[in-house]
């Protein structure tokens, strides 16, 4: 399997878990009502976006980062539903209705990819 993919959910884990530290305020907004204090579970949520994004990196690590990612894309799926259902406008940009509902299918996509670095990885020179 090509490292490319993998590099690429890990830039993109990195690099999204970081702005829930630069600009929480999107993060925070499509937050349910239900759930408590909802800055702290953007920054938690943030630090496992940014440990699963570099936990791809190692193989010793790897397994255990994507298991991480599923339960963390799971973890976050009702908040991606709150912003369909509530049609939330996030920094003042109005996302068409449709598109906020067509973002919840993504989800399935990015557990399915970090699903692929679940599996052992061979070790070199086995047959």
């Amino acid at each position: 399997m090509s490292a490319a993919p993998r590099w690429v959910l890990t830039t993109l884990m990195v690099v999204m878990g970081t702005l829930h530290f630069v600009s929480p305020e999107p993060f925070v907004a499509i937050m349910p009502a239900i759930l408590p204090a909802p800055l702290l579970l953007v920054y938690v949520s943030g630090v496992f976006e940014i440990l699963g994004g570099f936990g791809l990196a190692p193989v010793r690590t790897r397994r255990m980062a994507a298991w991480g990612l599923i339960a963390l894309f799971v973890a976050i799926f009702p908040a991606n539903v709150n912003m369909a259902v509530n049609q939330l406008a996030i920094g003042g940009h109005v996302t068409p209705p449709w598109v906020l509902w067509a973002r919840l299918p993504l989800q399935a996509v990015l557990i399915w990819w970090a699903w692929r670095y679940t599996r052992p990885v061979p070790e070199v020179g086995a047959s």
